[in-house]
């Protein structure tokens, strides 16, 4: 909502829900930790701040990122306690990891372990954790796994324990634990840090924390270490901060921030209470590093986000569901039973939350209330809340009533599955429809709008003591205004109503539980849309010294003026054409007095004795002929004596030519005493008879007197009837039109609840369709992605082309084989360039397909000579329909290589066959004469097996005296000269001499050398 006045401003900052929630604690926990919880302060902190780490999915990459940037040659001056989802019955390994890169000491958490600065402490399985007074308590958990929340419940411990020397960093992780404690913790005045999503392997956690708007820093793990020392370094360690002194120049420069956040954002915070603000200031100065407040005012000037964020700290909205449940549990047992149980079938409870955040408050009371109806068998009763705040971010998100799933620690699982429901993600919580339809979230200004009114319940909790006592002042009879008799208002434990109890009895005077009293004699109403003086330095200064002010002497000139206007100037009232008053001249309360009953400022129920008539008839008379009229003479018993008054009564000019201003009549009284002497009690003769010669005359003035009050009285009916009979046309009239009204807005209202009927069907009907849709959209695209895949691992090259062989869309494969591109769909396959060697009859082949519907195949090769069999098939939908043809390529390459590499092996099994099968001895050497090759004709022929001879060298079977002459035919055969068959002597293995006649032949590799000679041997005589 736009700021429209200064008084708008001044509260813009301050009508929130503030106060940190107290730390929601589970069945399991100690009576220790339960009387910490309900304590309003903290007993010990540390003197160092305390770093909150919370991790879950990822967290390990995330946390040895962190403690490697950590500085190796220094402390940080810190304790860092570390909270990751763990498996119950699963050993952590953090602690391992972090040892290994960390100079500081690590512990595995112990009960009841008290944190020391330099060292870190890892939370151990199957256990909750909390911060109480420095040391550290472990709890067992008391949600069912899976529901568990240990980093929400450490934050909260940890704001309430440190509050502003706390910290909070949320890493890598899955869901939204962690949000709710990062606004406890930024609720006290501490600092909060976010992994950059980017950088993080499950970006659930990050990013919910970063979506509250909350976090000041959002940074990788690397570099989140160098910028916490240097905040702490700033904020804890340095000299005094000049913000909270109370020096003219600090003061000055605060008015300054105050006048750049009303420019930018329309709020004026010179009405908050300076401490808090002070914080605030302070927090933001650390997170920039800036020293003093002149130089934050400058980084402001220049900075329009700086200003944004720091309004966005100064209207912080820390709230819970059921926040202080035994406050809540009043409300339930005192308060809700009265206000059901005063209600009568198809009533309107009519509840109001100011300043309502985020609108956990106000869901929590509709939800205590719908309780009520239920068990009061009340169904017919209405429930309307009506819960308002002046930050639009936290009225949009209090409208979607979708919650971070942590919320479990706060609401009991009866009430989470009665009045929430959760989608399949699990990472939070919607609010269901029924207790949404009672709410109406709306932006508004507590003090400056006005305010809903015949309410039954407003609950203002935590919102007051952020007021000054000026604001406070205003605020409760506003609140007593807007009430129903009878009506309750429940405020927070550390606000009262003040020196208002006189309106408001005390019903539970613990809980701050007040009931409004009916308004007495003499009560101040609310003065609504009054303006606060603007900020400016006159006010500013003279809030500094108002004795000095009050000691100044006005000028004589003034002095002389205002004595004579007193004395000398007739009494006069400015009022408009209903004789209420606007304003008051010189002792007017000579002719008017207060009238009994309600107060008001009405001139005629105040005109005094005698002046009544005269001065309604005067004021008609006015009205009807816009003319100056006057009365003389009236009688007004002044001071318990008649005195003569002359009244006037004249419309108002706006200058000396101009015409009067419309509804405006300025009255006047002119006083003169009336004598009237007391006979003495001795009277001369001669004082009779001039007594009873004046008989005469003054009877004459007396009838005259008489005559004049009795035409002053006929006027007076007559203007009277005159008034009334024009009011009861008005009132007809006026009936008239309301009676059309009403008679409108009942058709309007029956159109709407159709419309909303209709529009609710509408809109289950489209959801319904829409969850239809998406998962149509998921089936296909999933569909799509497995035929992607599909072809792109068959490595098939297919086109699609329709009835005139239009490309329609084709694989990456088929560009082997014919030149596409992403631009050729939609053009003729036969402007397509193909590779293909001697073939250029594909448009004919597939337009024979489409014509005969008879698939084509046949194999085609490239001008790369690669082989590929080409398909081409009639393209048939579901429904049978032909609508084109597909045309398929599949490499046949390697099948064309291995077929004829079967056509040579067979051709070589044939010969081997030949050789295995021969009668005469077949061998092969190289040329250096060993043997390759032996079959067994050779075996049968000399004796050695294939083993052996293997191992041979030829010349070992040649006998010495040959050998010569074996070796120049080697020679020969080496040099490839035709060899004769000849005879020769071979040596067997029993040692005889064989004669054998023996065929050689040279053997060549492709490039015509001799690499092998192959010897065929029969022995001589055969």
């Amino acid at each position: 909502m736009k700021s429209r006045s200064m008084k708008v401003a001044r509260k813009k900052g301050i009508n929130r829900k503030r106060k940190v929630p107290s730390i929601s604690v589970r069945p399991s926990v100690t009576p220790a930790w339960t009387s910490f919880r309900a304590g309003s302060t903290v007993r010990s902190k540390a003197a160092f701040p305390v770093v909150g780490i919370g991790a879950s999915a990822g967290g390990l990459a995330a946390f040895e990122a962190f403690f490697s940037a950590m500085p190796a040659d220094t402390d940080p001056g810190m304790a860092f306690v570390l909270v990751q989802h763990l498996a119950p019955d699963h050993k952590s390994m953090l602690s391992g990891l972090v040892k290994r890169y960390t100079r500081m000491q690590v512990f595995d958490v112990e009960d009841g372990m008290k944190v020391a600065p330099n060292c870190a402490y890892i939370i151990p399985p199957n256990r909750d954790m909390a911060l109480l007074d420095g040391t550290l308590q472990l709890l067992e958990p008391a949600a069912p796994r899976g529901q568990r929340l240990p980093i929400d419940f450490f934050f909260r411990s940890l704001a309430h324990d440190q509050r502003e020397r706390s910290i909070c960093v949320v890493l890598s992780g899955s869901g939204s634990d962690g949000t709710l404690g990062t606004r406890a913790i930024k609720g006290e005045g501490g600092m909060a840090m976010a992994q950059n999503p980017e950088s993080a392997e499950h970006d659930g956690m990050p990013r919910s924390v970063i979506a509250t708007g909350l976090v000041d820093y959002v940074l990788p793990p690397a570099e989140m270490p160098a910028r916490i020392i240097a905040y702490v370094a700033h904020a804890f360690r340095g000299a005094p901060r000049p913000v909270s002194s109370s020096t003219p120049k600090a003061e000055d420069a605060l008015n300054k921030i105050y006048i750049l956040l009303r420019a930018q954002t329309g709020h004026d915070f010179s009405l908050y209470k300076q401490n808090s603000i002070v914080r605030r200031i302070e927090r933001r100065m650390a997170v920039h590093q800036i020293e003093g407040l002149d130089g934050y005012v400058r980084y402001l000037r220049h900075s329009p986000v700086e200003v944004e964020a720091l309004l966005r700290d100064l209207l912080i909205g820390v709230t819970s569901f059921f926040r202080d449940p035994e406050a809540f549990t009043a409300l339930q047992e005192r308060a809700i039973p009265r206000i059901v149980s005063g209600k009568s079938a198809g009533a309107t409870i009519r509840v109001w939350v100011p300043g309502c955040a985020t609108g956990e408050e106000a869901y929590s009371i509709a939800i205590l209330l719908q309780e009520r109806l239920e068990e009061a068998l009340k169904q017919s009763l209405k429930v309307q809340v009506f819960a308002t705040d002046i930050d639009q971010q936290a009225i949009a998100q209090a409208r979607i009533g979708s919650y971070p799933a942590s919320i479990a620690a706060d609401v009991s699982p009866e009430r989470l599955a009665r009045f929430f429901s959760k989608p399949p993600s699990g990472d939070a919580y919607r609010i269901r429809k029924d207790i949404r339809d009672m709410l109406v979230f709306s932006e508004q200004d507590v003090i400056k709008d006005p305010p809903i009114s015949k309410l039954d319940l407003i609950s203002c909790r935590n919102l007051l003591i952020y007021m000054n006592g000026e604001l406070q002042k205003q605020l409760i009879p506003i609140f007593h205004y807007a009430l129903s008799p009878g009506g309750l208002l429940f405020l927070g434990t550390s606000e009262t109503v003040g020196e208002f109890a006189n309106i408001f009895s005390t019903l539970d005077r613990k809980w701050r539980l007040y009931q409004r009293k009916d308004e007495v004699r003499g009560e101040m109403r609310p003065i609504m849309g009054t303006s606060l003086p603007p900020l400016t330095e006159d006010v500013v200064s003279s809030r500094r010294s108002p004795r000095s002010s009050n000691r100044s002497r006005a000028p004589f000139r003034e002095l002389t003026e205002r004595f004579l206007s007193e004395q000398y100037a007739p009494s006069g009232v400015l009022i408009d054409a209903h004789g209420e008053i606007l304003y008051l001249h010189g002792r007017t309360g000579r002719f008017l007095e207060p009238a009994p009953g309600e107060a008001g400022m009405n001139i005629l129920r105040m005109a005094r004795e005698g002046l009544r008539r005269a001065l309604s008839a005067a004021l008609h008379s006015a009205k009807a002929h816009k003319d100056t009229v006057r009365h003389t003479g009236l009688r007004v018993r002044i001071d318990s004596g008649l005195r003569h008054v002359t009244l006037t009564v004249r419309p108002v000019a706006a200058g000396p030519g101009d015409s009067a201003t419309p509804g405006l009549f300025l009255v006047t009284f002119d006083e003169r005493p009336t004598i009237e002497p007391q006979p003495p009690e001795d009277t001369t003769a001669a004082d009779s008879d001039k007594s009873t010669n004046d008989t005469g005359t003054d009877a004459d003035a007396r009838i005259a007197a008489l005559q004049q009050e009795l035409r002053d009285k006929e006027e007076y009916l007559q203007s009277t009837n005159e008034e009334l009979e024009t009011s009861n046309e008005e009132l007809k009239s006026s009936n008239e039109e309301m009676q059309s009204v009403n008679e409108e807005l009942q058709s309007t209202n029956e159109e709407l609840e159709t419309s909303k009927e209709e529009l609710q069907s509408v809109n289950e009907e489209l959801s319904t369709v829409n969850a239809e849709l998406q998962q149509k959209v998921i089936d296909l695209s999933r569909a799509n992605n497995d035929m992607s895949n599909l072809m792109a691992v068959t490595g098939i090259g297919t086109v699609f082309v329709d009835h005139q062989l239009r490309i329609l869309r084709f694989t990456p494969a088929i560009t082997q084989v014919i030149n596409l591109i992403p631009t050729d769909m939609g053009r003729p396959i036969g402007h397509v360039v193909s590779n293909l060697a001697g073939y250029d009859r594909l448009v004919e082949d597939v337009q024979a397909v489409l014509d005969t519907l008879v698939p084509s195949e046949l194999e085609v090769q490239t001008k790369a000579g690669a082989w590929y069999l080409l398909r081409i098939r009639p393209y048939r939908t579901l429904e049978n329909v032909i609508e084109g043809a597909v045309i398929t390529v599949v490499e046949t390459t390697e099948m064309k290589r291995a077929q004829e590499a079967l056509r040579e092996y067979k051709a070589l099994r044939r010969l081997a066959v030949v050789v295995r099968d021969a009668h005469d001895a077949i061998a092969m050497h190289d040329l250096e004469g060993r043997i390759l090759a032996w079959n067994p004709g050779a075996e049968r022929l000399y004796g050695w097996s294939e083993a052996e001879a293997l191992a041979m060298n030829v010349r070992d079977l040649i006998p010495e005296d040959r050998r010569e002459e074996a070796l120049a035919a080697v020679k020969r055969l080496g040099r490839a000269d035709v060899l004769e068959p000849f005879r020769a002597q071979r040596i067997a293995k029993d040692g005889r001499i064989l004669g054998v006649w023996l065929i050689a032949t040279a053997l060549m590799d492709e490039s015509g050398n001799v690499y092998a000679i192959a010897t065929t041997e029969r022995r001589a005589g055969d």
